[in-house]
């Protein structure tokens, strides 16, 4: 059967109780329709980079699915239903990955001091190569 992850965000102001009871849901369907959750994780609460029907943050879910595709638009059909989900996405993919995702593993993610980007070294007060002083702009 082909591989699939639906990932889902729920609205902000529901109790990880809740955010776990959509995911049972979710599976339960799957399951009924002759389907396999292979792996269920839940990302947490996190900030969102823009609102999405008035939330700033939501529960962020990921479900490893091994169904059909008819498995797969019954689980849309009922997901785009729900009130408490605010968005959703299923990709079809080649494998699963094998441990945690990449959104669960800390040690890949560099530190913020490793970043880099604007901090630490730059000194705002110098001029910029490509200008010339003020005073030479002016006369």
């Amino acid at each position: 059967m082909p591989l699939y992850e639906h990932v889902f965000l729920a609205r902000q102001d529901l109790s990880q109780a809740q955010v776990d009871a959509l995911a049972e849901n979710a599976t339960k369907i799957v399951e009924d329709n002759k389907g396999k959750v292979v792996k269920t994780e839940t990302w947490g609460l996190r900030t969102l980079t823009y609102k999405i029907q008035k939330n700033r943050k939501a529960h962020f879910v990921m479900l490893e699915i091994d169904a059909s595709g008819d498995t797969i638009a019954e689980l849309e059909r009922q997901t785009r239903m729900n009130e408490d989900v605010i968005r959703y996405m299923t990709v079809r993919v080649d494998e699963h990955e094998k441990g945690p995702s990449v959104m669960m593993r800390k040690s890949d993610r560099p530190e913020r001091s490793e970043r880099g980007g604007f901090g630490g070294d730059r000194d705002r007060g110098a001029p910029r190569g490509d200008r010339a002083p003020r005073a030479e702009q002016e006369a």
